[in-house]
């Protein structure tokens, strides 16, 4: 992290996007501002007066007091192009180019799974909330839930976190210290006691208009590999998260309710329109999001499944050379099968309990270890 990052982000003209380009087009920060201003209108195509604020270093004084206030304060920043950058949300678009941190980064590394939903969450939302996280917990050893510390489900799961142990990240829509909404800074707290975090894109002198919200909902869906809806009405920020997390091809799941309950009325309209894959437990959980339990394999054998293959379909199983998913359209030019052959294979193989059949009709190999 340098100063030049945190002018970068603080340079009057230069949105998130803008920042995202200029980084793609110079590679860091400081090169940005090493830039002629003739580099920066011809090569990067800036307009006139952003490049002017940029050559003449015009938010350098804000970045230092930015810098003063987050040591006063505890707070780390974190530059896109630092090692401590979250990985995930370095692949989005949009990404931020400083995040602003209290507690622990590591967290970030971990299993990440992005848990969202209605703010007027019902008894079951909230008992299924409970009931999810504190399975998931006991089955993932190095798990991490990611919400938005709002009303609902969001604070319900936080606090079903903390609870069984498990370490949360809370994404804000303002910037520290601050917690929003602050009827939940207690929990805040106890977040950063358990070795959790507290995560925002905006610095102290960031305006705050409310509008941080949208904002925010992408850095949860971005943080993690998967996100689930667990509950929310036809229309709602929960459901804007989901497609976050479809745009940027994580794994959407949502907790199935009934048909005349509004608010399970967006969770259900995602599975009906196969946004989101339905998930009833933490097994399913585990299962779309093909988290691996086991120890690393050190041998493997073939089952006794496998020896009862028919020819075709052992010839079939052969074209699964890594432990990655296929789609059907690259086993069938693997194989030389049409999709209709392959169709009946799959099953025979699935049956067998040598593949798995994935979201997005892709399969991969089930390895049996010893």
């Amino acid at each position: 992290m340098t100063v030049e990052d945190l002018a970068l982000q603080m340079t009057s003209g230069i949105g998130v996007k803008g920042a995202v380009h200029l980084l793609e087009h110079f590679g860091n920060a400081h090169r940005i501002f090493a830039a002629s201003f003739e580099e920066l209108v011809e090569a990067a195509h800036l307009r006139p007066d952003i490049a002017r604020n940029i050559v003449a270093r015009k938010a350098f004084t804000a970045a230092e007091k930015e810098l003063a206030f987050c040591h006063r304060h505890n707070i780390t920043p974190i530059a896109s192009t630092d090692p401590e950058y979250p990985t995930l949300l370095r692949e989005i678009p949009d990404y931020p180019a400083v995040i602003y941190l209290q507690g622990d980064p590591s967290v970030l590394s971990k299993r990440c799974l992005s848990m969202v939903g209605t703010r007027d969450a019902t008894p079951y939302g909230l008992h299924m909330c409970n009931s999810l996280i504190g399975q998931l917990a006991e089955l993932v050893s190095d798990l991490c839930i990611v919400s938005g510390l709002a009303f609902g489900i969001d604070i319900a799961s936080h606090r079903a976190a903390l609870d069984a142990h498990c370490p949360t990240v809370a994404v804000l829509p303002c910037s520290l210290p601050e917690v929003v909404p602050t009827q939940h800074t207690a929990v805040a707290r106890e977040i950063l006691a358990r070795g959790g975090a507290l995560v925002t894109e905006f610095h102290s002198q960031t305006p705050q208009k409310g509008a941080g919200y949208l904002a925010r909902n992408r850095i949860i869906a971005a943080l993690s590999a998967g996100c689930v809806i667990v509950e929310s009405p036809a229309i709602g920020g929960s459901l804007t998260t989901a497609n976050y997390a479809d745009s940027y091809h994580r794994t959407v799941m949502a907790l199935p309710g009934r048909a005349t309950d509004r608010f399970s009325a967006g969770t259900n309209g995602l599975i009906r329109n196969r946004q989101a894959q339905m998930i009833l437990s933490a097994d399913d959980i585990v299962r779309e999001m093909m988290w691996d339990l086991a120890p690393a394999p050190t041998k493997t054998t073939a089952s006794s499944a496998t020896a009862q293959l028919t020819t075709d379909e052992a010839k079939l199983l052969g074209c699964f050379t890594h432990n990655d998913p296929f789609t059907v359209e690259e086993l069938s030019t693997s194989s030389g099968l049409n999709v209709g052959e392959l169709a009946a294979l799959l099953i025979g193989l699935e049956l067998a309990g040598t593949i798995r059949q994935l979201p997005g009709n892709r399969y991969m190999r089930i390895v049996e270890i010893i």
